[in-house]
């Protein structure tokens, strides 16, 4: 008898830059087509002064024209240089190479973090990433690097530190232990689509206060159970192959290490991390002193033209959200410096720039896949398509009958729906805040509850579209400690994998939300779910 052959078909792998450049292409065909049927919307913002609605008529604009073409070819290098994880990621970058440089990053993960039971340190770093929205969006440049090196550092897969990070801060989003700039993006359109139902209304920083505080330790704990009980087995255990071949050689090395030698380097450890504890404290104090206002030299990092504390700090022109990828990356660099010093780590500033230099050339692919992800993403934004989407769904809720439990679950299933289209949370919550809010207090709801199901659903689907572009640094870091270049993580492949954490955190935030609702608790001081 003869066995038939089956035929298998060779995978074929598409590098995710190569992905984003078909993406967009596609894109461009798809806006002409889009164009020519004459897709549109019209969505409602909220005139302050007369307290009525003005409608904004919305269309898909055509990319395949001349003018079209125009914008892509004319705004190319325009769209890279403003893409906002390039600048973030790579002052970032320069404070975390120092500190891994001089030994500093190494030495703490193995003196202290390897003590730590390792779902203690996944609840600690979903917590940080959970809370670090609080300003803006430098989670994902700082801890996504940051995250790989400790794991890797801490033997555990550097690919689990990346995964957690970017699930953290991107699945977490809008909550944290104190407000911050998601107050003051949102609050100015909750107050004004409040307006049209109540002549006049107040809304404080705090009002969801008390909410965000719980929501980001649930949601930690349910992340650290996701992450160390369904992704880390999934993901396996980090082993390059050259080590197997070095093994000897590591033997050799540690019979022939005196004790006298090891004794030595305990010591010039111990000095380095007092020097880089002294230049921390002292830091530290700076950076708090920048907080003060109205102290002598104090205030560096406020807008003394607000009139309130919070405003002076997250206002819109307040330099402290606008620094503080600098900040960080800067204490990373004066720690790491000092260690160097103590630990003898640092023979001349040649050495530690090269040793720097070194890390900043593993990044090339990821400059290139930054350059495409940010056409890409410029190009769907031009197109307008998501602006359209957002509006038909915004005017899907203000058709809808519903109120109660029922209403508050099918906003929040809206607004995740039109976040895998829209990422910005603020241009989102214009187009639903005139349509949600009313329709929220004529159910006995009140305006601030409705801006907590704002964030929940912006949170919800904010790491599930490579729409995003921190989503860039996700997939780019994926690739870089990828150990299998010829197999690299696709865009399918790296949301595949956090495919568990996208569905289980949803489904607790739903949870979360009408447990709430359910219950009654106060939502921040003086406010309530309902009315």
């Amino acid at each position: 008898m003869f066995q038939k052959k089956k035929l298998r078909l060779k995978k074929f792998y598409f590098h995710p830059a190569t992905a984003f450049l078909l993406l967009t292409i596609g894109l461009v065909i798809l806006s002409a087509c889009l164009s020519g049927l004459e897709m549109q919307a019209t969505y409602n913002t909220v005139n302050v002064n007369n307290k009525e609605l003005e409608p904004t008529l919305v269309a898909v604009e055509n990319l395949l024209s001349f003018d079209g073409m125009k914008y892509i070819i004319s705004n190319a290098t325009k769209n890279f240089i403003s893409f906002a994880p390039l600048g973030t990621l790579l002052i970032a970058l320069i404070g975390l190479t120092v500190a891994e440089a001089t030994g500093l990053l190494e030495t703490i993960t193995r003196r202290k973090l390897k003590k730590i039971p390792k779902n203690v340190l996944t609840f600690i770093l979903i917590f940080i990433a959970t809370i670090s929205s609080l300003i803006n969006e430098v989670g994902y440049a700082i801890l996504i690097p940051l995250a790989a090196l400790i794991y890797f550092m801490n033997e555990r897969n550097p690919i689990l530190g990346i995964i957690t990070a970017f699930c953290g801060v991107a699945f977490g989003y809008g909550v944290s232990i104190f407000v911050g700039t998601m107050e003051a993006t949102l609050i100015e359109y909750t107050k004004n689509a409040s307006l049209l139902i109540y002549d006049t209304i107040h809304i404080s920083l705090t009002s969801n206060l008390f909410f965000i505080i719980v929501a980001s330790i649930i949601l930690s704990i349910v992340g650290t159970l996701i992450i160390e009980k369904i992704i880390a087995p999934k993901i396996g255990k980090y082993k390059k192959d050259e080590e197997l071949a070095q093994t000897e050689k590591y033997s050799i090395i540690t019979e022939e290490f005196n004790e006298q030698a090891a004794l030595e380097k305990e010591k010039r450890e111990k000095t380095g991390l007092k020097y880089a504890l002294v230049t921390a404290i002292i830091f530290f104090l700076l950076f708090v002193w920048a907080l003060i206002p109205n102290l002598p030299y104090s205030g560096l990092l406020l807008d003394m033209n607000e009139s309130t504390y919070l405003n002076q700090v997250f206002g819109e022109n307040a330099y402290f959200q606008d620094s503080f990828t600098y900040i960080v990356s800067l204490f990373f660099f004066v720690t790491g410096i000092a260690y160097g010093i103590g630990a003898h780590t640092i023979n001349s500033d040649k050495k530690i720039i090269e040793q720097a230099s070194e890390n900043f050339s593993k990044l090339g692919s990821m400059f290139i896949l930054m350059f495409i992800a940010a056409q890409f993403i410029a190009v769907f934004k031009k197109t307008n398509i998501g602006v359209v989407i957002t509006s038909w769904l915004a005017n899907l809720l203000g058709m809808l009958d519903f109120s109660g439990i029922p209403l508050i679950v099918i906003t929040l299933i809206l607004i995740a729906i039109s976040n895998l289209f829209l990422t910005g949370t603020a241009t989102k919550w214009m187009i639903f805040a005139p349509v949600a809010v009313p329709v929220f207090i004529q159910s006995n709801i009140s305006p601030q509850f409705a801006q907590i199901v704002m964030r929940a659903g912006d949170s919800m689907t904010k790491g599930f579209t490579p729409l995003l572009a921190a989503f860039v640094i996700y997939i780019g870091y994926l690739n870089i400690y990828n150990l299998n270049k010829k197999r690299p993580y696709t865009i399918s492949k790296s949301l595949k994998m956090i495919t568990p954490y996208f569905l289980l955190i949803s489904l607790t935030w739903i949870l979360l939300i009408v447990g709430w609702y359910i219950t009654g608790l106060p939502i921040g001081p003086g406010v309530s779910p309902t009315l």
